[in-house]
């Protein structure tokens, strides 16, 4: 009898001691997943704020690059460092990351139709004529390129785009549109009545549909080629004159006249023809695309185009093992009132 009730009692306890080892190992396992789920969260926060770190030294480099060529002059073209792949790359290689890298874009925002040179100021009551002649012309180009229908109404995409930034309630011509036109619409919302601070607003205006305003059909949409910025101080208004050392051949056919746009590529040929890694000729002039054959003849109205520019975006892309940052920044170069050197202002800032 006791012989039995010893060995019962020992089952018992290899039982309640299996039950406990295996609770502990569940629970040890459990600990381990987490631990190892804690220290991959925060290997993860911390490359985040690696990234972070890096994207921002990208973006601190570019405006060095900007003001070092302020400095030396006054021009700016796809000539210039910044404006180099090659030598971004050779600058950022004295900003070194283990198990990461940075690239670099910067590309001139006045290389660029401005969206809010549209209306004339300061009463922004009224077209800019110079300008409404360069939308028409450009949005033709666009239209054509991309074979879409002849019949969209041009009139009513820069009617309505004029009422969009002007100040008052009044419909222009027969196809603008004001707060009403909107108001009736699936998600009702009222006319913005002043500048454009996003382009992506301009998606919202009466007209602009997607085909014309995002990339269709491998094309890029008139967005790749109009910026909001531009607006220069004191006087805040918008001058419109495009950067002609910096603008692709689209927004430089929509320059020229009709019977010489296909001339605009040989112009953008020109401004990189090379020899002995130097480039050939001089930029500095806002006349000097007559030089380009064919083009002696062509007038540009000079209150379209410069050879300078002070707005800039900067592209930042850091990588650290499997992850990516990319920070987008718009720029202006402005000489600090106090100190009287250059800076550059930081307009816009997103990170994805």
């Amino acid at each position: 009898m006791i012989t039995r009730i010893l060995s019962s009692n020992r089952g018992v306890a290899i039982l309640v001691t299996i039950a406990i080892i295996t609770l502990l190992i569940t629970i040890a396992l459990e600990l381990n997943r987490k631990s190892r789920s804690v220290i991959a969260s925060t290997a993860a926060i911390m490359d985040q704020y690696t990234l972070s770190h890096m994207t921002s030294s990208g973006l601190n480099a570019a405006i060095a690059l900007l003001i070092k060529d302020k400095l030396e002059s006054e021009t700016d073209s796809i000539q210039e460092d910044w404006a180099d792949p090659d030598k971004i790359a050779f600058l950022l290689e004295d900003i070194p990351f283990e198990d990461g890298e940075i690239k670099l874009k910067i590309s001139d925002e006045l290389g660029k139709i401005q969206v809010n040179a549209l209306v004339a100021y300061p009463d922004r009551s009224e077209f800019s004529e110079i300008q409404k002649n360069l939308w028409d012309h450009f949005l033709r180009l666009i239209i054509v390129e991309r074979e879409l229908p002849e019949e969209i109404d041009l009139s009513c995409i820069i009617n309505s785009v004029k009422d969009w930034l002007d100040f008052d309630n009044e419909i222009t011509g027969l196809s603008g549109a004001e707060s009403e036109y909107y108001h009736d619409s699936d998600t009702p919302y009222s006319c913005r009545n002043a500048p454009l601070s996003n382009l992506n607003q301009l998606a919202m205006i009466k007209g602009v549909s997607p085909e014309i305003f995002y990339n269709y059909n491998g094309m890029p949409g008139i967005s790749e080629y109009m910026t909001v910025y531009g607006m220069t101080n004191p006087d805040s208004t918008y001058a419109g004159k495009i950067n002609i050392n910096t603008a692709e051949a689209h927004v430089i056919a929509a320059l020229l006249p009709d019977d010489s746009r296909y001339l605009s590529s040989d112009i953008c040929e020109y401004r990189q023809e090379m020899s002995d890694l130097k480039f050939l000729y001089d930029l500095s002039s806002n006349i000097w695309y007559k030089n380009v054959p064919g083009c002696e003849d062509i007038e540009i109205d000079s209150n379209l185009i410069t050879t300078s520019s002070d707005f800039f975006q900067i592209v930042s892309v850091a990588k650290l093992r499997e992850m990516e940052m990319i920070t987008t920044a718009i720029v202006q170069r402005l000489k600090d009132n106090e100190s009287g050197k250059w800076k550059c202002k930081i307009l816009s800032r997103q990170t994805e």
